[in-house]
């Protein structure tokens, strides 16, 4: 059975992603994991845990029951979800869940109406796409789910062989009945080395009969007002895998690219690659 872990916060960035996440899960026969990570208070050592955090522990475990029931009926009982509250640092507990789980995707919401929310939700989205070795889908505050018939991939060509996880989109597309559009970015839009490569991609997504596009232009805008004209439902990026995803995180500009899209994004990782708890966004 397919899992998606949806994490929230309660915000209304949250909530719409957990709407999305539900529609998702109807659309995937899957079950649903409603996930809260809340820091560790900084006053928390070696001493007994304070009755306040005990009485907010027990009020935010009702909420989540709570919140489970609404979602259940939402769908009429054709999703079923299952919540957990766990405390700690957000990155490494949501990994730790996920090796338990071996999820689907974690759905979460990538910006949001208040400032703070912004940071939160900017924070833990870019961080988790960065650095969760578990494919991560962030949703927009103004995006609903819709049947995924476009899927957008962002593809240098250098080294599909070695950068492309052929078997993750082959069973991405295939799930969800959809067109899958290659998306190449350069500084021309005629790259030698790209068509050629594009051909051996090509034969091995044969199964999915893949479109490639040539884009020319500044990578990041190129690929969402691509995305965007030509109403790609959901939009591929590999980090790790390809200087695409480099050029994007690295730039200074990185936070303004994922929480900007008005298009649902998904990082599709390498589940050998560990969660560096370290790393900052």
């Amino acid at each position: 059975m397919k899992i998606l872990i949806i994490a929230t916060d309660f915000s209304s960035t949250a909530k719409n992603a957990t709407s999305y996440a539900m529609d998702m899960a109807q659309a995937l026969q899957a079950e649903v994991l409603l996930l809260h990570i809340y820091p560790l208070p900084v006053n928390y050592g070696d001493t007994a845990v304070p009755a306040g955090l005990v009485d907010w522990e027990k009020r935010t475990e009702d909420g989540l029951a709570g919140f489970k029931k609404q979602l259940e009926q939402r769908t009429g009982g054709q999703v079923k979800v299952n919540t957990e509250l766990r405390m700690g640092n957000f990155l490494t507990e949501l990994g730790t869940v996920c090796d338990r789980v071996q999820p689907y995707a974690v759905i979460m919401g990538c910006k949001g109406t208040t400032a703070a929310e912004r940071f939160l939700f900017g924070s833990h989205a870019i961080s988790a796409m960065k650095h969760l070795a578990w494919p991560v889908i962030t949703v927009p505050l103004e995006a609903k789910f819709k049947a995924v018939k476009k899927i957008g991939l962002a593809c240098d060509l250098q080294d599909p062989e070695a950068t492309v996880p052929l078997d993750e989109i082959n069973q991405l597309v295939t799930d969800f009945n959809a067109s899958l559009h290659i998306l190449n970015t350069g500084e021309q839009t005629y790259d030698p080395q790209a068509v050629f490569m594009s051909g051996w991609l090509g034969k091995k997504l044969r199964n999915v009969r893949p479109s490639f596009h040539f884009i020319e232009g500044n990578t990041d805008d190129a690929i969402l007002s691509f995305a965007e004209r030509n109403e790609v439902d959901l939009l591929v990026v590999l980090p790790h895998r390809h200087n695409i995803w480099d050029a994007l995180i690295h730039r200074s500009h990185t936070k303004q690219f994922v929480l900007h899209s008005h298009i649902p994004l998904m990082a599709l990782h390498d589940h050998e690659q560990p969660v560096n708890t370290s790393s900052k966004v």
